[in-house]
């Protein structure tokens, strides 16, 4: 037998800037950075695509873009400013999805051009899958401006769109050149966004953090409060984790079944296409939390007195910490339960799920006991119910 076998390695690297007014004549960190990758031999193309609903509330954005990036040598921003909705429904929408890989043809961005997101997580996704699939690979910059695209995803490796009510079944595996987290950009969210940011510095405090857990409790009123100091604290912290983890963890690229930073998530990634995305993914993320910390106590792993911890923090920080989908009907289980399953599937291989030994300690199982899932959910009703009487 013959064969030939081939390896390389590729490296990786990019950056995540933390500035305010980032696009303010005087602020040069966006600026800098296009020059340090700019070319004297020819000029590369910025194309912006941006939330329409953050532009309401920052309707001099595109012109001060404008008068920004002409200021910028060897780069040439494209006459327009690609306006879409954000929210989860952007990844359902395959028309959306078509017109911006037609309007990379348009514009011919090549792939030492660079597509530009200004959004919160949904939209990243969708133009990072974009740039991803146009010409095999083309930059793209994410500009975050919710808690959760600036702690977590925005920061990270992933992109993707929705499929048949399937959460990310269609992405890749594709870093951005850069991330920019102008912090004021977290000024205008409605409070409902600012709280369901906070659930994924919840979870990665838990896996990874026990300090950084201690310090969210010690300032929950001010985080629910929209403490912005409190804030830039917390979405430096949570990126600096998830950063490490890309870097160190070893599968950056999530080859094999394992997510430990998917804590909570098995049954987020259900909820929210049962509910036709009324939660927020932070939201979703917060209910999914307190059910595998219950399940973790249940089981003997976490306990008792650290999971009240964790329910009564998510309730401190206005997070929901059940929904009725959760209850099972009669022999019917709850059609969460199906989650379990499509997570396996969105893995690959065998099940793998993150629970808790103890707060700021993860460790994974393979498989659930679905009576005991199904316990824990009654008792998060339960705390659910006692919260809303009071």
């Amino acid at each position: 037998m013959e064969y030939l076998q081939q390896s390389f390695n590729i490296s990786y690297e990019y950056r995540v800037f933390f500035t305010q007014e980032l696009f303010d004549p005087a602020n040069r960190c966006f600026a800098d950075y296009l020059e340090q990758v700019a070319s004297k031999q020819y000029r590369k193309k910025l194309l912006f695509v941006i939330d329409n609903g953050f532009l309401q509330y920052h309707p001099a954005l595109s012109a001060q873009i404008h008068a920004y990036c002409a200021t910028v040598p060897h780069f040439e921003l494209v006459p327009d400013i690609i306006t879409v909705p954000g929210g989860e429904s952007v990844k359902n929408d395959e028309p959306l999805f078509n017109s911006l890989i037609a309007a990379i043809d348009k514009y011919a961005i090549d792939r030492h051009s660079y597509v530009v997101a200004i959004g919160g997580g949904s939209l990243l996704d969708l133009v990072g899958y974009v740039a991803a699939i146009s010409h095999r690979g083309v930059k793209h910059i994410r500009i975050p401006t919710t808690v959760l695209s600036q702690n977590d995803s925005g920061v990270g490796v992933k992109n993707g769109i929705n499929y048949k009510g399937k959460k990310n079944f269609l992405g890749t595996f594709a870093p951005p050149a850069a991330v920019f987290n102008d912090s004021n950009f977290l000024l205008t969210l409605e409070d409902r966004d600012w709280n369901a940011g906070i659930s994924e510095a919840v979870k990665v405090a838990l896996i990874r953090d026990s300090a950084f857990f201690d310090w969210l409790e010690d300032n929950a009123a001010a985080l629910a409060t929209r403490n912005q100091e409190a804030m830039q604290v917390l979405v430096h912290r949570c990126a600096a984790l998830h950063m490490e983890h890309i870097g160190r963890g070893g599968d950056p690229f999530e080859s094999g079944s394992s997510r430990p930073l998917d804590f909570g998530h098995w049954s987020a990634h259900k909820l929210e296409p049962l509910t036709d995305f009324a939660l927020r993914h932070g939201e979703a993320v917060a209910i999914g939390i307190a059910l595998d910390s219950v399940y973790s106590s249940l089981i003997g792993w976490l306990p008792e007195a650290d999971m009240h911890r964790i329910v009564r923090l998510l309730q401190q920080l206005h997070l929901p910490v059940y929904h009725p989908l959760l209850a099972s009907a009669g022999d019917q289980p709850s059609p969460v339960i199906k989650g379990l399953e499509e997570f396996r599937e969105h893995l690959g291989g065998r099940l793998t799920i993150s629970l808790l030994r103890a707060v700021g300690k993860g460790e994974e199982v393979h498989q659930m006991d679905l009576a005991l899932v199904a316990k824990a959910a009654a008792m998060l009703q339960l705390v659910s119910d006692a919260q809303l009487t009071h």
